[in-house]
C-alpha cells in the first residue's frame, strides 16, 4: 500500500507516524513544499510549542472549539490530551503542565516535537520530500496520481491524506494549497476568515498604556451580537490583544468591520465584582483621600498609567476626590466595568488560524475519509475546526492526524 501525506505540519506528522504504526510495510510519503518539517509546530507558542491542553476531561476540551466540537467527538475521545501528551513523552520529550494549563515540552523548544516525527521516519518506510509542491491530485480509479511543480515524475498512491492547513502564517507554508486539491476532488470550502488575531481600535488611548495586561476582563461586543469572553488581556499600541481577544476574535471571525463601520465592544476591567462593590470600594477611598487629585485615587484601583487615561477621556483630571460628583463616580465605575472601545481591524500578522475550511458534512468524522472521493482523507486545519488558543488547534491537528493515518492504513 502507499500512502500520500501532503503537508509536514502537526496533522501530517501525526498521520504518517500512525500509518506507519498501523501499517509498518505500507510505503508512506510525506510530501512538504518547506525546507524541513513542521515549522509552524516549531514557531507555535512562541518558539516552545504548546503541545496541547492540561484539561483531562473531553466535553470541556470539545467546548473549547467554536467550530467543529461536535465533529472532532469521535477522534478527540480516541486520542484526548492526556493521550497525546503520554504518546509524546513516550517517544523521549517531558513535558510540563503551566499554571495556565498549557502544556509544553520541558524544554520550552518545539524543535523538540518535530525531532520526534523525524527520527520515527529516519530508517522506516516514510519518504520525506522536502522542498516538493504538489500541483494536482487527479482520481485514477481506485488510485491517485500526485504531479509535482517539478519535472519530478507523477507519484501514484493509494490513499491520500490532505494536511496542508489552512491559510494562516502564509510564512510557513499555509498558503491554502489544500483547498484547490480538496475542490478539485470534488469537495466545497466553507467562508474563510482569519481566527485568533488581535484587534486595530478606532481609539488611539491603548497605544499610551501598550503593553499593560489584565489578569482578567471580561470583553464583549455590544449590538446584535452577543459573543463575550472573559480572560487575560493586554493593551497594544494598535488596540488590544491576548488570549482573552484571541477567544473573542474567534467567536466574531465571520463579523465585518472596518473605520467606516467599527465594531463597538466593551471591556469589564472587574468580571469579578459587581458596580455597587466597585463604587463602594472607590467612594471608601476618595473619603479617605479628600484632598488627593482624582486620577491619583482611582491609581489604587488600577495602575496610575490606565487611571490617568480614565480621568482624561471622563475630563475630570482636574478634579480633587471631594470634587468629584454622584455623577463623576458613576462616570469612572462606569467606564471601568464597561470601557468602551470600537474595532476598525485584526492584527496583520497575528493569525494563528483558519476559520472554515473542507465542509465537515462531506467528511466521515469517526475516519476522516471524504464521503464524496473514497481513499482520500482530511486531518488538522484544512478542515472547517478551529479552537481557542491554549493548545487546542495543535490537539485537534494530532486527534484528526492520527485518525486519518490509522485509518488510510487499514
Amino acid at each position: 500500500m502507499k500512502i500520500a501525506v501532503i503537508g509536514g505540519g502537526a496533522a501530517g506528522l501525526m498521520a504518517a507516524a500512525a500509518a506507519l504504526e498501523t501499517h509498518p510495510s505500507a510505503e508512506i510519503y510525506v510530501i512538504e513544499k518547506n525546507d524541513g518539517l513542521g515549522k509552524k509546530v516549531i514557531i507555535s507558542g512562541g518558539g516552545r510549542c504548546n503541545v496541547t491542553t492540561g484539561i483531562t476531561d473531553v466535553p470541556t476540551v470539545l467546548s473549547k472549539y467554536p467550530r467543529g466540537g461536535k465533529f472532532l467527538s469521535s477522534a478527540m475521545y480516541a486520542f484526548p490530551p492526556e493521550k497525546i501528551a503520554h504518546w509524546f513523552e513516550a517517544h523521549g520529550v517531558p513535558l510540563k503542565v503551566e499554571e495556565d494549563i498549557r502544556v509544553f515540552p520541558c524544554s520550552d523548544d518545539g524543535h523538540d516535537i518535530v525531532r520526534v516525527f523525524e527520527e520515527l521516519f529516519r530508517g522506516s518506510g516514510v519518504h520525506v520530500w522536502l522542498r516538493s509542491s504538489v500541483e494536482r491530485i487527479d482520481k485514477v480509479a481506485t488510485r491517485f496520481s500526485l504531479s509535482f511543480k517539478t519535472a519530478k515524475e507523477p507519484l501514484i498512491v493509494d490513499r491520500v491524506i490532505l494536511t496542508t492547513g489552512g491559510q494562516a502564517y502564509r510564512q510557513t507554508g499555509s498558503t491554502g494549497d489544500g483547498y484547490a486539491f480538496a475542490i478539485g476532488l470534488g469537495h466545497t470550502i466553507t467562508t474563510l476568515a482569519p481566527s485568533l488575531s488581535s484587534f486595530t481600535t478606532k481609539e488611539t488611548w491603548p497605544a499610551a498604556i501598550s503593553g499593560l495586561s489584565c489578569e482578567s476582563g471580561k470583553i464583549s461586543v455590544k449590538g446584535e451580537t452577543k459573543a463575550h469572553f472573559t480572560g487575560p488581556f493586554l493593551f497594544t499600541h494598535k488596540g488590544i490583544s491576548g488570549p482573552a481577544v484571541f477567544a473573542l476574535s474567534s467567536l466574531v471571525a465571520f463579523e465585518s468591520f472596518d473605520p467606516e463601520h467599527p465594531m463597538e465592544i466593551a471591556i469589564d476591567l472587574f468580571p469579578e465584582e459587581t458596580m455597587d462593590e466597585l463604587r463602594h470600594r472607590f467612594v471608601v477611598m476618595l473619603q479617605e483621600w479628600p484632598k488627593k487629585q482624582s486620577g491619583n485615587v482611582l491609581s489604587l484601583v488600577v495602575p496610575k498609567s490606565l487611571a490617568d487615561i480614565v480621568v482624561s477621556e471622563l475630563q475630570v483630571s482636574e478634579k480633587r476626590a471631594n470634587e468629584l460628583s454622584k455623577a463623576d463616580i458613576l462616570a469612572i465605575i462606569t467606564w471601568l466595568k464597561s470601557a468602551p472601545l470600537h474595532v476598525i481591524g485584526r492584527g496583520a500578522g497575528d493569525e494563528f488560524v483558519t476559520a472554515g475550511g473542507v465542509n465537515l458534512k462531506e467528511i466521515n468524522p469517526k475516519t476522516m475519509e471524504s464521503l464524496l472521493c473514497p481513499g482520500l482523507f482530511f486531518a488538522g486545519e484544512i478542515v472547517d475546526v478551529d479552537g481557542f488558543t491554549g493548545g487546542f488547534n495543535l490537539t485537534a491537528s494530532w486527534a484528526t492526524g492520527r485518525c486519518a493515518g490509522q485509518q488510510a492504513a487499514r
